[in-house]
């Protein structure tokens, strides 16, 4: 049998298809494998290229077959579908997968480790337990306004509708609306602590690492952000530059040109939307601060007499990803005016 170059897996649950082809792109191998089959058959394959999608538990098993001595490359689904010539089948994916990987202008995603999917996943509960937190409290503000209850937004407002919910001698709740009410405040309240305790983690965690502390260092980014960053941006090197990193994260124009005609719509909104959201909130804090001390961050100020508040944002949790890259890559901390030696006068005027 001719020798095993390349390998598409279409990855699943418990049934995978693998397409493997020799040096002139003939098929070898087109089969299914068992979850429980899947290392024994590559065990017996030489060393070879094989390709996934970045779907779920691609990263474990690109760890596994990196261990065997296999050259893994994970790719984007959307970058995949591409080669798919007709149909709808694992045969077909897998066959298309083994196609993609040997492209050479194919884009791939980094294998993260097990201590990234680790600080990963711990973010992602975090977020899923603020949105049911949320979820928690616009339904008890909902039903007391029903009532006639409104109080301001904020913690404050809320700890005040909750007092509410436990005053039995509050007449304005009925005791029908009171039993649910207070299932609502309690369930608040376990989840707060929950998210409490996730923050602890993350706090430990963060002070550990030397890149999450130089990441805080940056205006608009505090743990949580720069943790966040260690743990998605698998390897920062992977991006050309800082704003490779920030096209990557949906922080920059989508273009629509065609004839020569150049179009930018709004922010792509393309890549990781978590990282997204955690930059565009800190910066929305600087820009609060702007507001108030213009001599602390005058090109927000700058920006801010002539653009919205939200443009401004954008523009500057664009700014914030660049100089993130440039620490995550380099090394070293934020410096607040700090311009590299090739764009100061001096370095400029001595290289004339």
């Amino acid at each position: 049998m001719a020798r095993i170059t390349t390998i598409g897996v279409d990855l699943a649950k418990n049934v995978f298809q693998v397409h493997g082809v020799d040096a002139q792109g003939k098929v070898v191998a087109a089969r299914q494998l068992r979850r429980k089959q899947m290392l024994a058959f590559f065990e017996k394959v030489p060393p070879c290229l094989v390709g996934m999608e970045a779907c779920g538990s691609a990263h474990h098993w690109a760890r596994e077959l990196t261990r065997l001595g296999h050259s893994v490359r994970l790719m984007p689904p959307k970058y995949v579908k591409a080669y798919v010539k007709r149909g709808k089948t694992d045969a077909a994916d897998a066959a298309a997968i083994c196609e993609a990987v040997s492209r050479p202008s194919m884009t791939f995603v980094a294998v993260k480790s097990v201590a990234q999917q680790g600080l990963s996943m711990l973010h992602s509960v975090r977020q899923t337990l603020i949105g049911q937190r949320t979820q928690a409290i616009n339904a008890m503000r909902g039903h007391l306004s029903e009532l006639g209850i409104v109080a301001a937004q904020g913690m404050l407002g809320l700890a005040e509708l909750a007092e509410i919910v436990r005053d039995e001698n509050d007449t304005r709740l009925p005791a029908t609306a009171r039993a649910a009410l207070l299932i609502l405040s309690t369930r608040i309240a376990q989840t707060s602590s929950e998210i409490a305790k996730l923050d602890a983690v993350l706090a430990r965690e963060h002070k550990t690492s030397q890149t999450s502390r130089a990441l805080e260092t940056i205006p608009s980014i505090g743990p949580v952000t720069a943790s966040a960053l260690r743990a998605r941006v698998t390897d920062a090197t992977q991006f050309k530059n800082g704003r490779h990193l920030a096209a990557w994260i949906g922080l920059v124009p989508e273009q629509d040109s065609s004839g020569g005609k150049v179009k930018q719509r709004g922010i792509s909104k393309k890549g990781d939307r978590y990282l997204r959201q955690l930059l565009v909130n800190g910066a929305m804090a600087v820009i609060r601060q702007a507001r108030r001390r213009p001599d602390k961050y005058p090109w927000v100020a700058q920006l801010l007499a002539r653009m919205p508040a939200k443009a401004v944002a954008i523009a500057l949790a664009n700014k914030t990803a660049r100089i993130a890259w440039a620490i995550m890559v380099r090394g070293g901390r934020y410096q607040a005016g700090h311009r590299p030696a090739a764009y100061q006068p001096a370095a400029l005027a001595a290289s004339q």
